[in-house]
């Protein structure tokens, strides 16, 4: 059940990933959301401040899967690093607004907190990434140990470049099929892809 909080949230988060923060103004998205434009300042204070509880919302979002995995005892680290690999990518393929705006913050942003919300999550990342890196190295299950930041980079970097351009490779590839019988296949590629990259740099053997 969305709550009213979530309903303004989710529609200012579509009006946002169109027009930007500048470009969208608080009846517009009070009108979107379907309620009164008072219940913005109810719930937020400000359109500042939504902006802001949007960002914590959704990086908590993906904080609270990692953690999740990363606490898990029945599967191995390979297995998790599968698991947030098939996380993350889903996260990218249905919150495509949310990540446009994320992208656009990362080159044009000069609200702090947004920054701070940015900073804190890659950190999060890198440092789950680590723990498992470190664990499967302990383990026998890595024999390679890469730069971890530069793990990090691969998964991030390849998946949404992959999104932004799944429209131009549909085109490429001169694939007929309906949009989403294309994603469904685009992005169990993707995430193919994406695995068989960290293989190679975790040194991780299959049937070891």
């Amino acid at each position: 059940m969305v709550s009213k909080e979530e309903n303004i949230l989710f529609a200012a988060e579509k009006l946002f990933a169109e027009k930007g923060f500048e470009g969208t103004s608080t009846r517009e998205i009070s009108k979107a959301a379907n309620v009164n434009i008072s219940m913005i300042s109810y719930y937020f204070g400000s359109k500042e401040k939504l902006y802001e509880k949007l960002v914590e919302y959704r990086m908590n979002e993906g904080q609270f899967f990692a953690k999740d995995i990363l606490e898990r005892t029945d599967i191995n680290d390979w297995q998790k690093i599968e698991k947030v690999v098939d996380q993350f990518s889903g996260r990218v393929r249905h919150h495509k607004c949310f990540y446009r705006i994320m992208q656009r913050e990362q080159l044009y942003t000069q609200n702090p907190q947004i920054v701070e919300f940015l900073k804190q999550t890659k950190m999060g990342f890198i440092s789950m990434y680590s723990q498992v890196l470190e664990s499967g190295l302990k383990k026998g299950i890595f024999t390679k140990n890469p730069p971890i930041y530069l793990l990090h980079a691969t998964v991030s970097g390849t998946l949404f470049y992959a999104s932004n351009a799944k429209e131009m490779y549909k085109e490429f590839l001169n694939d007929t099929d309906d949009d989403e019988v294309f994603e469904e296949k685009y992005y169990t590629e993707l995430n193919k892809h994406i695995k068989y990259l960290l293989k190679d740099l975790l040194g991780y053997e299959e049937n070891k």
